[in-house]
């Protein structure tokens, strides 16, 4: 049986990798005596998958993983031993049985960001909004995506026009200092999973090569506020 986890990633644990997030769940796992299954053969493993890894420095107040379960628990018990077992930053929020078959690294299809950054080429909201919808009414929009496979790298181009749900301004504010910076703040929707996926730093380095509107990258904060699953043609909660 299937157990779906909501949970978070914050604070200081946004800079531990996948492979040591992963491990800190199994750690989680036999501390608090999870029923969870393991793969057969010579190394058994745990039977348990997070959708859409985060990269490292990136927050999430909402990430997903599926668990295989040998017995049925309570779920009431199954969040309270693993939020006993679990460090400060990642706290398991919810979860649910389920029966569909397809899994959540499969469901996945778009990821909800809240990006901070600081410009120094921006004087007003309206500016940077008129911009912004400019810049979504191109026909292509083309990032440049770098492959490494042993010493051999290749680069090609992406059209990522259609990997942007939308973006939403959220706070301007203009910084009354010497370097006459404005402090930035919006939410855009992105494309996640198999049938595509952008990143967020990614879109940002998109956004100042088309706009050029003098991002201060050493002040970039990235969180993902939300994942979704997409349901003939609408965007729907993975639980």
């Amino acid at each position: 049986m299937i157990l779906r986890v909501k949970f978070t990633k914050e604070n200081y644990l946004k800079f531990i990798s996948h492979l040591d997030l992963m491990r800190l769940f199994q750690r989680a796992f036999r501390r608090g005596h999870i029923p969870i299954e393991y793969s057969k053969g010579f190394n058994p493993q745990p039977k348990f998958s997070i959708a859409n890894p985060l990269a490292l420095g990136i927050e999430s107040i909402e990430e997903y993983m599926d668990i295989d379960l040998n017995n049925k628990m309570p779920i009431e018990d199954f969040i309270d031993i693993m939020n006993k077992e679990l460090p400060d930053g990642i706290r398991v929020l919810d979860a649910k049985y389920i029966e569909d078959k397809k899994s959540i690294s499969a469901l996945i299809s778009w990821s909800f960001y809240k990006i901070k950054f600081k410009s120094n080429k921006l004087n007003s909201k309206e500016e940077f909004q008129d911009m912004v919808d400019n810049w979504l009414r191109e026909e292509e929009i083309i990032i440049k995506k770098v492959r490494r496979k042993g010493r051999k790298i290749t680069e090609r181009d992406q059209d990522i026009k259609f990997f942007i749900g939308n973006i939403v301004i959220e706070n301007f504010s203009n910084e009354k200092n010497s370097n006459s910076e404005s402090t930035i703040v919006i939410h855009c929707l992105l494309k996640a999973g198999d049938n595509g996926n952008l990143k967020p730093t990614d879109f940002i380095e998109a956004m100042e090569k088309y706009l050029n509107i003098g991002i201060d990258f050493d002040t970039i904060d990235i969180k993902r506020l939300q994942l979704f699953a997409e349901e003939k043609g609408r965007i729907v909660s993975p639980m």
